[in-house]
């Protein structure tokens, strides 16, 4: 259990009953939130403490934290540590029983507030979430390192490279003997190949150009791009209909989606028999993304019937030059991963042999700011 000296935290008084969200900070965070009175009932509950316990706001409000959670010495030993000291406590690994539902672990911070309605403050996470939240925060520190190293080493390589391919032009132009002019034509041909990988590399750089976008257009673009490449593969869709216009950069967001596509159909040249790529989209509901919590998000979501993720690379396929195909540059899901950070998004990877899913998230946001 861990103690933290501060003074109480004050909320506004406005009543509970007064207003069914009386705290409309507290309503948007992914953490659950319960307010307790001196007598230890819960006096507010946000939503996510009800998606939580699996418990309305209704059936939270007015009973109080014993009945809810019956035997928990942990939970009510750090409430009553809290109220004796004015300061608050981190419970770090906690079960609780709901109702008879399954026990979460979770981790507690009991806080002490003053408002009229309530005397505690106790925010709950799944440690699991925890964990998850930190992974992806290491992972995105690493991988902007991993960027801005390759985009300078990108730009110190461009030059030389210009150089070099006008040297072998002007070498051929003195050259009258064909096997020679052949060699040059390798050089300039390399040199070409090169340039068009530096450019890669440098691309995401630039920031998206919102405007009001409909994602099934653009998949469907993406499905017969990839289809004429590789009409050995089988591309089906379960698209939601009902999903909205939203404000995006479509050139970039045609680009990251057709990149996690042709990736799983490269991904499917190694086996035999039927290879089929499905592509769904969804509603995802209360969902954090980049620390914002948002209320409805999209899923696009590439399956693919391959032989999976190699185990060495899983924890590293979003960086750049790591590929599991040979002969791949490694960039295409590094670019994926740039142009869907930039609208506040994240791809999600679960690999099994015989299913991989690559999940897009992407906040449904309206009326952005320069769109």
């Amino acid at each position: 259990m861990v103690a933290h000296d501060r003074m109480p935290l004050q909320f506004s008084s406005m009543a509970a009953d007064d207003d069914p969200a009386p705290y409309p900070g507290l309503e948007l965070l992914a953490t659950a939130i319960l307010m307790l009175t001196e007598t230890l009932e819960i006096s507010y509950a946000n939503p996510a403490a009800e998606n939580l316990f699996e418990l309305s706001r209704r059936q939270l409000l007015g009973n109080s934290a014993r009945t809810i959670f019956g035997e928990a010495p942990a939970l009510f030993q750090a409430i009553d540590k809290a109220l004796s000291s004015g300061a608050s406590y981190t419970e770090q690994e906690l079960e609780l029983g709901v109702n008879g539902k399954p026990r979460l672990h979770l981790s507690c911070t009991v806080s002490v507030i003053e408002t009229r309605n309530a005397t505690l403050l106790l925010e709950f996470r799944h440690i699991d979430q925890q964990l998850k939240i930190a992974r992806e925060e290491r992972l995105l520190e690493q991988q902007q390192a991993n960027r801005e190293l390759i985009r300078s080493l990108a730009h110190e390589i461009k030059n030389p490279l210009g150089g070099i391919r006008g040297a072998a032009q002007l070498l051929e132009r003195e050259l009258d003997r064909p096997p020679l002019i052949e060699y040059t034509q390798v050089i300039i041909g390399e040199a070409d190949r090169l340039q068009a990988l530096v450019n890669r590399l440098l691309t995401p750089h630039r920031l998206p150009s919102y405007r009001r976008t409909n994602i099934h257009e653009l998949l469907a673009r993406v499905a017969s791009v990839v289809q004429a490449e590789f009409p050995e593969v089988a591309i089906g869709s379960d698209f939601d209909i009902s999903l909205p216009e939203f404000e995006a950069d479509p050139e970039q967001l045609t680009q990251a989606l057709l990149n996690v596509v042709k990736n799983a159909a490269q991904a499917l040249q190694v086996i035999g028999g039927r290879r089929e790529i499905r592509i769904t989209t969804r509603v995802a509901r209360g969902l954090t993304l980049a620390k914002r919590r948002y209320r409805l998000a999209l899923a696009v979501s590439v399956e693919d019937n391959g032989p999976g993720v190699p185990d060495e690379i899983r924890d590293r396929i979003f960086y750049p030059l790591v590929s599991g195909r040979e002969g791949g540059s490694g960039l295409g899901l590094t670019i994926a991963q740039t142009f869907i950070a930039q609208h506040n998004g994240t791809i999600e990877c679960e690999s099994a042999p015989g299913r991989t899913v690559f999940t897009s998230f992407l906040p449904l946001e309206f009326n952005r700011r320069g769109a």
